[in-house]
């Protein structure tokens, strides 16, 4: 995947060490307003910052005695305005070193190595493998979906900025790089006001425009040219998805409307794609017999685009069938020349569609029960007792609705717009095609009457039970509900109706298995062992029936919501685990980190296309996990969620966290169109926390709790059991293991434990700080002992130092964080002296922006 290690480290430390030296030297240099040498007066804070924790001081301290040393304030508000300049100067030099790693991500990376679909294409040739992979692209496809889950700040300005700033160091010109710096003094990185979902939208449709569709498309084109009689046209080997605008679980912001608004943008988003494509072709294409077909081409698409009010009258085939036309005059008549610049136009149309990427339609399973118990209490179209009924009498009552509800018949707005919106996905399918809009997911599955539930409002919006062009699909999440999953699959298995419409849906059933409440539920190694058994058991009782089962993984970005070196995950699967397609939730700032320019996209594309194939052509494993080393990690995840469990149920466990952290703020941030709990007014805790606050919180402690909390236990328990030679054995035999160590890594070199060491002698929350501390040592003393290192992350050393870096660009930022939280503190006791307090309350909001920033590769 990388070229060799010495030979990479050192091109990164020339690439983005040393250039990052050479930039922010000259962005120390600029002449802003209220920023002349803050960098100077940043740099010595940060050497200061490092030695204060060295010697044991704390933020507080720190700051006190830096003010006192090195500066002439003479009051509060005076600090308060050099901090603000400090996170000013900060959030631009984490920008600064995302463009020096986007500019060096091919040199750094071996876009042909392991991994790559070149590497694919020896391995088939070695292998003499055509036929096997003819037959795996029948029905094999990577599928990501873009979310709304929101862990990125840049506003769509500063990241354009990136983009353009990543070019310019590419070209190494200077003069555009500085133009570029001194645009980023001046670009404000703060939101005023929260997105909107629709805003939300369209900073992912910059995405899907400029890096998924050009690096899908060279995918594509290099498959076609590597293996040409492999290729099946009716399945796109990749498929974009999208959830900003369906995702409506606890967004009380998203309704019918947007989700409309939405699949017209997403449209609109890829017929522009095409429109600039023809126009390219115009340009290269100008025979006889073509030039009049491009151009009535263009004209259409145009008036799709451009006229107000057009009706909707170009589809895929309106495109792919015109581009056959010339396609066939240019072999003909031409010589085929410029044929590989029209075959990739139509790799691209079969690709995309008319839809881009699929909106899902997400909401919460508890939406649905109160929705059923108004329509029986204000229609004939189930019984009036619905509510009172056994879950298998509603299931029965369900499946025999025989007509539709006008959703004006219902009171609750909420209700009205669940059933707007499953008639909003008929219309969709009619403009976008059907892949424009075609699941609706149920957050917390618990049962099988949640999926029939969804089944019976999907005929009450006017379906028909022999054209409902939609799957539904299950979201397990809790580790109770991960047990579960394959009970309820076998229910409704079992159900005839249910069956008949799998039936018409090619005998296909999704399932959707997520990973952050399982975190919050059980810990780091529960979780993915829970998310591994289910995926075991699922796909065992799916072919029992005959159905091809497709797991749609919810993971974030980080560790600890499931993110990290995901390919390698796929890559580990034995032949227990359906694997026939890979899903996967893209969020947050692994969209800009991993997709974020067109040779990153297709790098990393490549990855997880080569290892779903891969693994199934190349790999003899019948199964992921021996019974053995099946046992062995079952006693892990057990010891791990014992230790987990001890501290999740300490009575000050959350209150530490909401105490310590900034995340009583995270809804202050306006990153999100999304509340940072399902339920506003109730009281915190774990079940409503969103996973997104609750790891981020734990990520600007640096505890990073959620990605490696009782895994040091669990290993611990194993050594005094006499089995670590058997742990060492599994370590050198599972990738299933290793990745799962591998992240862990991560999340604990990412975690700085002098920030917060003065919370080890606080009167209430020490014992909650000290828990974590022991935990943080043992797990790194014994995974340390495992990998034969004397360094987290040392087989990484790239990532390693690229992580490193990153952790001294924010220590600054982390530092005056924690001091705001304690002046906070006092002001509420002492009172808010004068608004000083929500100006440190501000404070803590900018700091956030550039310490989750910075945090881009944590995936």
């Amino acid at each position: 995947m990388e070229a060799p290690v010495n030979n990479t480290l050192q091109l990164f430390k020339n690439l983005v060490g040393t250039k990052f030296q050479l930039y922010n030297s000259l962005f120390t240099a600029l002449p802003f307003h209220k920023v002349e040498r803050t960098g100077v007066f940043l740099s010595l804070f940060l050497i200061h910052c490092e030695e204060g924790y060295e010697k044991e001081k704390s933020p507080q301290e720190i700051l006190n005695s830096y003010f006192q040393q090195y500066t002439s304030c003479s009051n509060e508000q005076q600090k308060l305005d050099l901090m603000f300049r400090f996170v000013q100067y900060a959030e631009r030099q984490v920008v600064l070193f995302d463009a020096l790693e986007d500019a060096a991500f091919r040199n750094i990376h071996d876009m042909y190595g392991t991994g790559s679909l070149s590497h694919l294409q020896s391995e088939i040739i070695a292998e003499q493998a055509e036929e096997k992979l003819a037959k795996k692209l029948q029905d094999f496809s990577v599928r990501l979906v873009l979310t709304a889950h929101p862990t990125q700040f840049y506003p769509g300005n500063v990241l354009t900025i990136i983009n353009d700033l990543s070019r310019a160091l590419i070209n190494d010109n200077t003069a555009h790089v500085n133009s570029y710096l001194q645009q980023l003094g001046k670009t404000p990185f703060f939101k005023k006001e929260k997105p909107t979902p629709y805003d939300e939208a369209i900073s992912l449709l910059w995405f899907l425009e400029n890096t998924f569709y050009p690096a899908a498309g060279r995918i594509i084109a290099k498959l076609k040219a590597q293996f040409p009689s492999a290729i099946n046209s009716s399945n796109p080997v990749i498929r974009m998805g999208f959830w900003p605008g369906g995702d409506r679980d606890g967004n009380p912001f998203v309704n019918a409307d947007i989700t409309l608004r939405v699949a017209e943008a997403l449209r609109g988003g890829i017929l522009k794609c095409y429109y600039l494509d023809v126009r390219k072709l115009k340009r290269r294409l100008t025979f006889k017999g073509i030039e009049q077909e491009l151009a009535a081409l263009e004209q259409q698409l145009y008036n799709n685009l451009f006229i107000p009010g057009h009706k909707t009258n170009i589809s895929q085939k309106d495109i792919l069938d015109t581009l056959a036309r010339i396609r066939i005059v240019l072999i003909e008549e031409n010589n085929g020349l410029f044929l590989n610049l029209l075959d990739d136009l139509v790799s691209r149309v079969e690709l995309f569609g008319l839809f881009f990427a699929t909106l899902d339609i997400r909401q919460d399973s508890s939406v649905h029960g109160p929705l059923l118990d108004a329509v029986a209490a204000n229609s004939d179209l189930l019984p009036s007792n619905y509510a009172s009924l056994s879950d298998e009498e509603k299931i029965n009552s369900l499946l025999n609705i025989r007509g539709a509800l006008n959703p004006d018949a219902l009171k609750d707005p909420l209700h009205k717009d669940t059933l707007a919106t499953i008639a909003a996905v008929k219309e969709i399918q009619q403009n976008n095609g059907e892949f424009g809009c075609h699941r609706y997911i149920i957050s917390h599955s618990m049962n099988a009457l949640n999926v029939i539930e969804v089944y019976g409002l999907f005929l009450l919006a006017g379906w028909q039970k022999e054209t409902m062009s939609v799957d539904i699909v299950p979201l397990f999440e809790t580790i109770d509900d991960l047990r579960q999953a394959g009970n309820v699959m076998r229910e409704l298995y079992d159900n005839a109706a249910y069956r008949e419409h799998l039936r018409q849906r090619s005998n296909k059933q999704t399932i959707m298995l997520g990973f952050s409440d399982g975190t919050k539920d059980g810990g780091y190694l529960m979780a993915n062992w829970s998310i591994h058994k289910a995926k075991q058991e699922l796909t065992r009782v799916s072919r029992e029936y005959d159905i091809d089962v497709v797991f749609f993984d919810g993971r974030g970005g980080p560790p600890a919501r499931g993110g990290g070196k995901t390919h390698q995950f796929y890559a580990s699967m034995g032949r227990d685990i359906a694997n026939e397609e890979i899903q996967l939730t893209i969020q947050g700032q692994t969209i800009s980190s991993n997709f974020g320019t067109v040779d990153s996209a297709q790098f990393n594309i490549e990855q997880l296309v080569h290892a779903g194939i891969a693994n199934e052509i190349f790999s003899s494993r019948e199964v992921t996990l021996t019974d053995e080393e099946d046992a062995l990690l079952q006693e892990l995840a057990d010891e791990g969620f014992k230790s987990f469990n001890k501290l999740k149920l300490h009575p000050d466990f959350l209150d530490y966290l909401d105490f310590a952290s900034p995340l009583r703020y995270y809804a202050e941030t306006n990153i999100g169109s999304r509340p940072s709990k399902r339920n506003a007014a109730a009281k915190l805790n774990l079940n409503d926390l969103r996973a997104v606050p609750y790891v981020g919180a734990w990520s600007q402690l640096k505890q990073n709790v959620p990605g490696y909390y009782g895994v040091g236990a669990a290993l611990e328990a194993m050594d005094k059991a006499g089995k670590w030679d058997a742990v060492q054995k599994l370590y050198k035999n599972s990738l299933f293991f290793r990745t799962l160590l591998d992240n862990c890594q991560m999340a604990m070199k990412k975690s700085y434990f002098p920030l917060t060491a003065a919370y080890g002698k606080h009167p209430r929350f020490a014992e909650v700080w000290n828990m974590i501390h022991d935990e943080y040592q043992c797990t790194r003393k014994y995974i340390l002992r495992l990998v034969g290192q004397t360094e987290l992350m040392g087989e990484s050393p790239v990532d390693q130092l690229s992580i490193q870096m990153r952790e001294r660009i924010v220590l600054p930022l982390l530092t005056i964080q924690q001091g705001a939280l304690v002046r906070i503190r006092e002001l509420n006791e002492a009172g808010n002296g004068d608004g000083l307090k929500e100006t440190y309350e501000k404070l803590v909001v900018r700091c956030s922006f550039g310490i989750i920033n910075a945090g881009r590769n944590s995936a």
